[in-house]
């Protein structure tokens, strides 16, 4: 067909060119005679001699070149190498038939020459070594592994036709291989893992169906372990000794053996204790690296108890063991452990033990007996008794019996005093070589005791003068002792003095405060009112209390208004009788300074008189220094120097005995009090002090200050200033009378003389 020939015309009417139409060529793989001539092509266009013939394709210009060759003239085609089919199965060459001048004669035609296959290739195993893995006692017939292999050689051809074999075994016949696929199965039972745990085979492949080319490689079958053998101990009974009162102690190790293979669950050990503990003082744990049982105390042994325990103890595996698997002949044991002597501590009865005083309990009141008792039965010992902690050393141990009282009063604001509670430690000693100690804790409640009454804060306060006015005075109360003994407190007027309740009312507003107030308009001034307050303890305290009231007028808002506050600053906290007292100390002590002031006075006019009578006869000119300035004759108020040199007696007098003096010339109720000055440390410091004293004066109206102010009105005429003299003189010098000048001197006499009547 024209499809499988393009090059072929269509046939046509006339002969068939059967020449140039040239069937496959077969050759052999590794041809050794060469050149070796494969055909011969002819064209009948031309005569002999008139052709020149040609190939092209692969072999001949491709690669691989050189393979084939033609004579030009003749048409024959040559083999000039060696053949791989492996490599190339079959060449695909083209023919061409041109004239002498180089003009195509024929249509170009395929030459297709076929490699024919030879047994030149081995087979060849994928692997050099196959493993697989089967249980131990597999039933035969189980597939273990497949081998495989592979043969370049042509598949269609016998030169490629495997068979597989089993060369070795290396002892019973226990596996099969199949020819064809490879597969490695069982054949019997008897696979023992105990016994053989690896198999070794060697296998062969063969191409030419078994008669050819051969080659091998090896096959590594593990068994995989089963639990077929169940452990046991390597002796029937085992003897152990451990010490008593201790815990969490190894005793001894249980050995045992189990063939199974070595980490694996079939062989993991796992023990119980099935007989001889009826209390839980023993268990056992397996020692994972050496599949061993570990005996350990975990709950301490008593020996005056019991001196031996005897223990039946099991084995077996993590995993079950085969149906089939025989018994364990040894897979239980018994267990001696002896129980050694020890010297016990001793054990108190109870630990901690709580006991409950009360507070303030007197020296050498009993607390409680913290004894304790020897465990060691079988050899008697003697206990004494001792203290360990006892922080405020309060508490006295007798040392025989174990009994505590108290030795001195615990102070309620001890540090170790724990929400009521303190804590002491006990000790109880043996008297065995070496001793031993125990240790117990008493903890002891310090119960509350009612022991003080509540008291006011604070005592003392304001309202308003008009019971309309103001919220009333807030009370409250405190009290030092602890719930349940203090609030709610009761406050109450006091009921011997019947004639409170008239003018005056107390309600409660919560458990610690209550409302004074007032029940009909009453006189500005200080009360004092006498108050019962009692608390809620068993049995309560009461007590009664003064509280000094101070009653103020007061404004829209409720409080009150400045001069009351004055009278209140004064008054609050003072009883009437201190008041008293404190006022006429005050006057008196005014009286004195104001005699002593004239006495002065007196004194240095009298010694100016004498000097300036002196100065008549003296004719030098004399200096004269003026230090102060004051306000004249009527200023009797100056300020005396003599305690600015000496402020710490200024402090002592300038302490306040009451009420506040007030300047006539200042607004009433206009007074802030200040605060207490610290006086000066170093006499540096008196010039600050002074300074701070006069700027502290002059801006307080209330206290008398260091130089007067006077009063200066608007006086003379024609002038925008006026007069700026402080003597209090008429319009004009003639009114002045300068006759007294004429006794002063010679020097005031012409003083006279300029300003007096002529």
């Amino acid at each position: 067909p024209r499809t499988l020939y393009p090059w072929r015309r269509a046939p046509t009417q006339g002969r068939v060119r059967r020449a140039w139409v040239i069937p496959p060529i077969s050759v052999s793989e590794n041809h050794k005679r060469l050149p070796f001539p494969l055909v011969q092509i002819k064209s009948d266009k031309q005569q002999a001699g008139g052709v020149i013939y040609s190939i092209q394709g692969p072999g001949v210009d491709e690669e691989p070149q050189g393979v084939f060759s033609i004579d030009k003239f003749t048409g024959r085609v040559f083999l000039n190498a060696l053949l791989d089919r492996e490599k190339t199965d079959r060449f695909r060459l083209r023919a061409f038939a041109l004239d002498l001048g180089g003009s195509t004669l024929e249509e170009p035609t395929d030459l297709e020459i076929v490699v024919v296959d030879q047994n030149d290739n081995r087979p060849v195993f994928r692997q050099e070594v196959f493993t697989g893995q089967v249980l131990e006692g597999a039933v035969p017939g189980t597939l273990v592994t497949r081998a495989e292999a592979t043969d370049a050689d042509d598949p269609e051809t016998d030169n490629a036709a495997l068979r597989y074999s089993i060369l070795e075994q290396g002892g019973p016949q226990l596996f099969s291989i199949d020819a064809l696929s490879g597969d490695i199965r069982t054949v019997q039972v008897g696979l023992d893992r105990e016994v053989v745990a690896v198999y070794n085979l060697t296998l062969q492949v063969a191409d030419m169906s078994g008669d050819g080319l051969t080659a091998t490689a090896s096959a590594v079958i593990t068994l995989q372990d089963v639990n077929d053998n169940a452990p046991e101990f390597t002796g029937e009974e085992f003897f152990l000794e451990a010490a008593e009162a201790v815990s969490g102690v190894d005793v001894g190790r249980l050995e045992v053996e189990d063939r199974d293979l070595p980490g694996s669950p079939n062989w993991a050990a796992r023990f119980t204790i099935l007989e001889g503990d009826p209390q839980g003082h023993f268990a056992i744990r397996t020692d994972p690296r050496t599949n061993e049982g570990v005996l350990s105390v975990v709950k301490p042994l008593d020996y005056e108890s019991c001196e031996r325990y005897t223990l039946k103890v099991a084995v077996q595996n993590e995993a079950p063991l085969q149906a089939a698997a025989p018994r364990a002949e040894r897979g239980q044991a018994r267990v001696s452990v002896q129980v050694r002597d020890v010297n016990e501590p001793p054990v108190f009865r109870e630990n901690p033990l709580r006991a409950s005083l009360a507070e303030g309990a007197a020296p050498g009141t009993p607390v409680a007996t913290f004894s304790a008792r020897d465990p060691d039965t079988r050899r008697p010992q003697r206990l004494s008794y001792s203290k360990d902690y006892d922080p405020e050393d309060w508490l006295h141990v007798d040392g025989a019996t174990g009994q505590v009282q108290t030795q001195r009063v615990l102070s309620p604001a001890s540090p170790f005093l724990k929400d009521g509670w303190y804590r002491a430690v006990i000790l109880a000693q043996d008297d065995a070589s070496p001793p031993s100690t125990a240790t117990g804790t008493l903890s002891i409640e310090i119960l509350e005791v009612n022991d003080h009454a509540p008291e006011l804060s604070p005592p003392w306060g304001s309202l308003c003068s008009a019971p309309d006015q103001g919220s009333g005075l807030l009370l409250g109360a405190t009290d030092e002792d602890l719930p349940p003994h203090g609030a709610p407190f009761h406050f109450q007027l006091s009921p011997r003095v019947p004639e409170l309740a008239r003018n005056w009312s107390l309600s409660p507003v919560n458990v610690s405060h209550a409302r004074l107030q007032l029940r009909h308009q009453v006189q500005e001034g200080l009360y004092r009112l006498s108050l019962l307050l009692r608390d809620s303890g068993q049995p309560p305290q009461q007590r009664e209390q003064p509280l000094n009231v101070t009653v103020c007028r007061c404004g829209q808002d409720g409080t009150c208004l400045p001069g009351a506050a004055a009278l209140r600053a004064g008054g609050a906290g003072i009883s009437l009788g201190a008041l008293v007292i404190v006022l006429a100390s005050v006057i008196l002590l005014l009286l004195l300074a104001l005699l002593v002031a004239l006495l002065a006075r007196s004194r240095q006019q009298s010694w100016d008189k004498g000097l300036l009578h002196g100065l008549q006869d003296d004719l030098r000119d004399n200096i004269l220094n003026y230090d102060e300035q004051g306000g004249g004759e009527e200023d009797q108020d100056a300020y005396d120097m003599d305690q600015l040199r000496h402020p710490e007696e200024l402090a002592a007098l300038s302490a306040p005995l009451g009420r506040p003096l007030m300047r006539r010339d200042a607004p009433f109720g206009r007074a802030r009090p200040q605060a207490p000055r610290a006086l000066p440390t170093s006499p540096t410091d008196i010039a600050d002090f002074i300074l701070d004293g006069l700027e502290a004066a002059d801006s307080d109206p209330s206290v008398p200050p260091y130089d007067t102010a006077l009063i200066y009105d608007y006086e003379g005429d024609g002038s925008v200033a006026g007069t700026l003299s402080s003597i209090l003189s008429s319009l004009g010098d003639e009114d002045q009378d300068y006759s007294c000048l004429q006794d002063w001197g010679p020097r005031f006499a012409r003083l006279a003389d300029l300003y007096g009547p002529p």
